[in-house]
């Protein structure tokens, strides 16, 4: 049976039968020359670290488990967009659990993000594709910098010299605040109004962006 591979086997690739060319190419007799070279002694602690010794992928998984079991689940009660739903479990195994997305894409660094970033993406093409509004995958971030990205989206898509951007009353409050942050230092006036009253109607065509964009509210 072959020996279990620690975590750091696996993410640091050199082998004892490396080292020798890696330090004919440095120049060096061995890792402690190397140090000594590289790393100043005044950074240096002078004591070895009291550490345990390392353990298999399947041990330091089983020890994060157990660590995350005294984990108290609570309530939110913050509302403001955060609401406690029920996933479907086919959307919790193949979108948020699915292997592809928080797997290594490179051999020394696992990138949760780019997951992220690919599942949401698959998302937004669907909204984009049931709506049929483009700006609907402007930005692939929160929900607050999405709104300030789709408002200059909005700013250099159209061929009007305004620079009042209409804003339903009923975006969260976190997400305003990110729009007017943006909204100031380029010049633009955040002008307030209520989604359901027929005056929307009359308003430019961003309006009807928050009337359509899923989920609402959004920025219009």
């Amino acid at each position: 049976m072959s020996q279990q591979r620690t975590f750091r086997d696996r993410h640091i690739g050199l082998t004892p039968d490396d080292y020798p060319t890696l330090f004919a190419a440095l120049g060096v007799a061995d890792m402690q020359t190397l140090i000594d070279a590289v790393v100043p002694t005044t950074i240096r602690m002078q004591q070895p670290l009291q550490l345990p010794d390392a353990l298999s992928e399947d041990q330091a998984l089983s020890e994060l488990k157990a660590i995350a079991k005294t984990n108290q689940v609570l309530r939110s009660f913050i509302g403001q967009g955060y609401y406690g739903t029920l996933t479907p479990a086919v959307i919790q195994r193949n979108v948020l659990e699915n292997p592809a997305w928080y797997t290594a894409y490179t051999p020394y660094q696992p990138e949760i993000s780019q997951g992220r970033l690919e599942a949401l993406f698959n998302y937004q093409t669907m909204i984009v594709e049931l709506t049929g509004l483009a700006v609907a995958n402007a930005s692939l971030l929160d929900e607050g910098t999405a709104c300030a990205e789709a408002m200059t989206l909005c700013q250099r898509a159209s061929k009007s010299k305004s620079r009042r951007f209409y804003v339903a009353t009923n975006v969260f409050t976190q997400s305003l605040a990110v729009l007017h942050t943006r909204a100031e230092p380029l010049g633009i006036e955040l002008i307030p109004f209520d989604p359901t009253t027929p005056l929307c109607s009359k308003m430019p065509l961003a309006c009807l962006f928050n009337m359509w964009a899923i989920p609402a509210p959004l920025l219009i």
